[in-house]
């Protein structure tokens, strides 16, 4: 059984790849320049803010991943199509 997405979905699924890209250019950067306390700050806020969207997306459309490291719904919700991956 698939779920019926509309434009919220995207728009947060579109928000949680923008800001994975920032943290992992962020992550990048910091390899290099563990001392850099200004791309720190910036690295961590943008955690804050993927959490955030994160939550957002989980609370509306289910858990982005498995293992533990999201909540599920109920009923079980792996079981529901299409995974964020699939889109």
């Amino acid at each position: 059984m698939s779920a019926v997405l509309n434009e919220d979905y995207y728009k947060l699924l579109h928000e949680l790849q923008a800001i994975d890209f920032v943290l992992v250019e962020l992550n990048l950067y910091l390899d290099t320049h563990p001392n850099d306390t200004n791309a720190i700050q910036q690295y961590n806020h943008c955690a804050e803010i993927r959490h955030q969207i994160a939550y957002q997306y989980e609370t509306k459309y289910g858990p982005l991943k498995h293992f533990g490291q999201s909540l599920s719904g109920v009923p079980w919700s792996w079981n529901e199509s299409p995974w964020p991956w699939q889109v």
